[in-house]
C-alpha cells in the first residue's frame, strides 16, 4: 500500500511539474522604474532565455542572488544572450527605493514594479525570492525559491543548456 501510495504521489507530482513547465507567463501590466506601463507580454528575448527574478528590497537574499548575477551579467550575455527581468514586489509605499536601490547597486538587467502583486499573484510567487527561467519560446521550464551562494551557476548550466552552449 505505501509503495502504491509513493508511486502516486510521484506521478502526480511529475504530472504537475510536466504541465507547469510548458506554461506562458500571464500577461499582467506592471510598471517600469520610470513609472511607464508594461505589460508581461513584452517579456522576451528573441528565442533566447530569459531569467524571471521576484524580488523585494527589504529581502537580502534576493539581494544577493540579484547582485550575483549582476556580476556574471555580461559573461552570461555574451555567452548564452540571456536577459533578466527583476520585478520588484514592494508595495507603492516603498517603491520610491527601489531606483535609489538599484543605482546604487549598478544592476544592468531590466528591473520592474508590481506594487499591487498582480503578477506574483498570476505567478503563484509565494515565497521570495522566487527566479523563473524561461525558454526562449517564452515557456517556464525551471524555478526555484530562496537563494545561496553558488546557486547562481546551478541556474547558468540551465541557461546554457537552453541555449544550447555547451
Amino acid at each position: 500500500m505505501k509503495v502504491g501510495l509513493v508511486s502516486l504521489f510521484s506521478m502526480l507530482l511529475f504530472l504537475n511539474i510536466g504541465l507547469f513547465a510548458q506554461s506562458d507567463i500571464p500577461e499582467v501590466t506592471i510598471k517600469t522604474l520610470d513609472g511607464k506601463n508594461f505589460n508581461t507580454s513584452e517579456i522576451t528575448n528573441d528565442g533566447k532565455p530569459v531569467i524571471l527574478s521576484f524580488w523585494a528590497i527589504w529581502c537580502k537574499p534576493c539581494q544577493k542572488e540579484l547582485d550575483a548575477f549582476n556580476e556574471n551579467y555580461a559573461d552570461w550575455q555574451e555567452e548564452t544572450g540571456v536577459k533578466i527581468y527583476a520585478v520588484s514586489i514592494d508595495d507603492s509605499r516603498s517603491t520610491a527605493r527601489v531606483m535609489p536601490l538599484v543605482n546604487g547597486k549598478a544592476w544592468e538587467f531590466e528591473v520592474l514594479l508590481d506594487p499591487n502583486s498582480d503578477f506574483k499573484r498570476a505567478m503563484n510567487v509565494n515565497m521570495i525570492p522566487h527566479t523563473f527561467l524561461l525558454d526562449g519560446d517564452g515557456k517556464i521550464v525551471a524555478q526555484h525559491t530562496s537563494y545561496f551562494e553558488g546557486a547562481e551557476y546551478e541556474l547558468y548550466e540551465k541557461v546554457k543548456e537552453i541555449a544550447g552552449v555547451k
